[in-house]
């Protein structure tokens, strides 16, 4: 009976595994199935199907969408060319580039020509190429290179002082997209007139400067002013919108060229919040703007001393040569003296955000580096007033003075357009008289109606806050009255200045909470005038700086009186 019931048993054992083998092996293979189902899914997504999945503001910052197509085949066929490439393009390139070095010459070297100039054995990689877009009638191709190479280049460097140096450039890496324009299309064979072609964008470019038999670091001064030279050289011939025009058929070209297309006019405003330097005390911050990073393109602000907060309210113009593809930069650096100023933060916006003829009004946040941008920490935020004016825009802001005697900026044509509706681009142009400057003057109304949210400042969780109203240039000031025991308090009051400089002038507000024997600062506002002098009258909130929370309702109402000075 025992044996017969272990037998039973034993034979249950089995089929229950055998049960459990053959149910685990069903599921995995159904993992499997799945698996594979999902994968062959995966491997027949498009781009926009990801994009569809994972929306971009999700995407990490490593992760690239590329539009471009591999050149596997051009770079494995350039690679058995190369050696003849070399040979056959090294007189070219050297004679073509010693006058453009000539051009770019620092002051300290009387000459600089090469004396040796050949590519090395390593060949260019192609890493993708792409068809753009461009609302033109062409054909616009981009070509993505780079390049480690192990050129042999050696410049024939002569000093003012008749020194002569061997310098070796070496250790090359260069990472950039080419743009090549095949316009316009014609119905002759091959089908183009012209080829432009130009650096669209310049990701990395390296390499390292040494002495033939020395150390370039014993004279001063040098290596900088050769590095620099060659950048120069490389931005200011090359780099896009620069480019260059090779015909194809006879024609006329010249349309091809780089011209002027408008006028950027930027108000630097202020900052707020910078990251400090200093050790000791606070940074002093200034501001370094461009569209091309050339030294006589750039623009620089005045250092602001020991401010982690600098109000600037400086005006800068820059010629325009591509709005669709150009940017303002901004960078904000501390002042160190004799010493290299040390870079707080940076931001760049679009010029085809801007609308041409309207005045914007920006907050940009700094960041480290404009390229890579992995660096989240808070480096402060920086304010501009950008007005984009196209060269004959024909709208609504024109030159309200017919008389070829008056000239206005763009920002003042903007504020004070009038009715005839003429351009004064050819009267400034032809002006040959004494001019005038117009100034924007009148008087304004601020309303201080109410604030809310202020900070508490009392042991009691209340505060006693009234508001100092002040125009930053003529310094005239009022205040309101003091509303106990609020924080949101009202006050309704009506101030007027007269305001003798509207584009250059400021508006600050300042709260306090009043004691008895002091006052504790809450925070402040500070406005410029050019949307109260463009609109008339407006209302609105304005956030408190400097405060954890708390805002201010004000109502601004311009009543202008425009004036002339001589200049």
């Amino acid at each position: 009976m025992g044996f017969l019931s272990g037998l039973i048993l034993g034979i249950a054992f089995g089929i229950g595994v055998v049960v459990v083998f053959v149910r685990s092996e069903n599921a995995r293979s159904k993992i499997r199935r799945d698996l594979a189902v999902a994968i062959a899914s995966l491997s027949r997504m498009t781009v926009e199907d990801s994009r569809k999945l994972l929306p971009a503001p999700f995407y990490p910052s490593w992760v690239v969408f590329s539009d471009r197509q591999k050149l596997k085949w051009l770079n494995q066929e350039l690679v058995k060319i190369w050696p003849y490439v070399n040979e056959a393009a090294s007189d070219l390139i050297k004679s073509s580039v010693e006058p453009v070095l000539e051009q770019y010459r620092p002051v300290i070297l009387s000459s600089l020509k090469f004396s040796k100039l050949t590519l090395g054995t390593v060949a260019p990689q192609f890493t993708g190429v792409s068809i753009v877009d461009d609302g033109n009638s062409g054909i616009t191709m981009e070509l993505e290179m780079q390049w480690d190479g192990n050129p042999s280049i050696v410049l024939d460097v002569r000093t003012r002082v008749g020194l002569s140096l061997p310098i070796q450039v070496k250790d090359i890496g260069f990472t950039g997209v080419f743009r090549l324009i095949f316009r316009p299309l014609v119905e002759e064979l091959p089908c183009f007139g012209a080829i432009s072609y130009s650096l669209r964008e310049k990701k990395k470019l390296d390499f390292t400067l040494k002495v033939v038999g020395g150390e370039i670091s014993s004279i001063p001064g040098i290596s900088d002013a050769i590095e620099g030279m060659i950048r120069d050289a490389i931005e200011d011939s090359i780099t896009w919108p620069v480019r260059k025009v090779i015909p194809i058929l006879p024609g006329d070209y010249s349309d091809l060229e780089l011209k002027p297309v408008g006028r950027l006019e930027v108000k630097l405003v202020q900052a707020k919040d910078l990251t400090n330097k200093d050790l000791i005390g606070k940074s002093d911050p200034f501001a370094v703007l461009y569209i091309r990073p050339l030294p006589d393109k750039m623009k620089k602000s005045r250092v602001i001393n020991n401010d982690l907060n600098p109000v600037w309210n400086e005006h800068f113009e820059f010629i325009v040569e591509d709005a669709a593809t150009q940017h303002l930069v901004v960078k904000i650096y501390d002042d160190e003296g004799i010493q290299a100023s040390e870079l707080i933060g940076c931001a760049q916006i679009k010029l085809k955000d801007l609308e041409p003829g309207k005045v914007k009004d920006v907050w940009l946040k700094l960041v480290k580096d404009l390229e890579i941008q992995r660096d989240n920490k808070y480096r402060g935020q920086v304010q501009l007033e950008l007005l984009y004016c196209p060269y004959g825009m024909s709208n609504g802001f024109t030159n309200p003075f017919a008389d070829a005697r008056y000239s206005m900026t763009s920002l003042e044509k903007a504020l004070k357009s009038g009715a005839n509706g003429t351009d004064t681009t050819d009267a400034e142009r032809n002006a040959v008289h004494r001019k005038r400057d117009v100034i924007i003057r009148g008087v304004l109304s601020v309303t201080v109606i109410s604030a809310e949210d202020l900070p508490a400042m009392d042991l009691l969780g209340k505060s006693d806050p009234f508001v100092v109203v002040q125009m930053k240039k003529t310094e005239a000031k009022n205040k309101t009255r003091v509303v106990n025991e609020s924080l949101n308090p009202v006050w309704k009051q009506t101030f007027d200045f007269v305001v003798e400089d509207g584009l250059h002038d400021m508006l600050i507000l300042e709260v306090y909470d009043h004691d008895t024997f002091k006052k504790d600062y809450m925070g402040r506002c500070i406005l410029t005038l050019t949307k109260v002098i463009m609109v008339g009258e407006y209302k609105d909130e304005f956030p408190l700086d400097d405060a954890k929370s708390g805002k201010l309702h004000l109502h601004l109402k311009w009543t202008p009186q425009p004036i002339y000075r001589d200049s």
